[in-house]
């Protein structure tokens, strides 16, 4: 039982650890239409310029979605069957934990060091989401939409731009969409 004891707030790290580098991801799109008529594509750059990021940022999040579409088999294209567009949204998420296990309970006082004490610990990240919106350019409707949750880093530019990789990616995982 005590090295259960002992175990618990090691799982318990490693389970948030792991929670906080995961993406959500989701994807609708047109069941009347037959994605494999779509073998070319541009970006769509009135909507690209609304996206409320930084250019460097976006360029990064273009690279990546080309990227991708390549390696699926479509072309960039001066005439294209798909238009590309995306837009982001960003939360500041406030986590606020109770360190006290009780009244008067054993754990981190508030004045550094082991003893008597409690109090509350406050956390914030930045949860970031990224939509990608595929239109068909000669009906100019949309056909597919996929989007990515999750927390963003924006301290390291090494760390930034894998992690923009990871969001379109995971993101386009679900395109072209499976239909039965």
């Amino acid at each position: 039982m005590k090295k259960l004891i002992k175990l618990t707030p090691v799982l318990l790290f490693a389970i948030l650890l792991s929670s906080c580098s995961s993406i959500r991801v989701a994807a609708d799109y047109d069941r009347e239409v037959s994605f494999d008529n779509y073998k070319t594509f541009a970006f769509f750059k009135p909507g690209i310029d609304k996206a409320e990021i930084s250019d460097l940022d976006k360029r990064r999040i273009l690279r990546a979605i080309e990227a991708e579409l390549m390696a699926k088999g479509m072309m960039k294209s001066e005439n294209p069957d798909i238009l590309v567009s995306i837009f982001t949204k960003s939360n500041q998420r406030v986590d606020i934990y109770n360190n006290a296990w009780g009244a008067g309970a054993w754990g981190w006082g508030g004045y550094g060091g082991w003893g008597w004490g409690g109090g509350n610990q406050v956390s914030t990240r930045t949860e970031g989401m990224l939509f990608i919106d595929f239109i068909d350019a000669r009906k100019k409707e949309l056909i597919w939409q996929g989007s990515g949750t999750g927390y963003l880093v924006t301290r390291n530019v090494e760390k930034k731009e894998a992690r923009i990789k990871e969001f379109v990616s995971k993101t386009m995982e679900q395109f072209p969409p499976e239909i039965k």
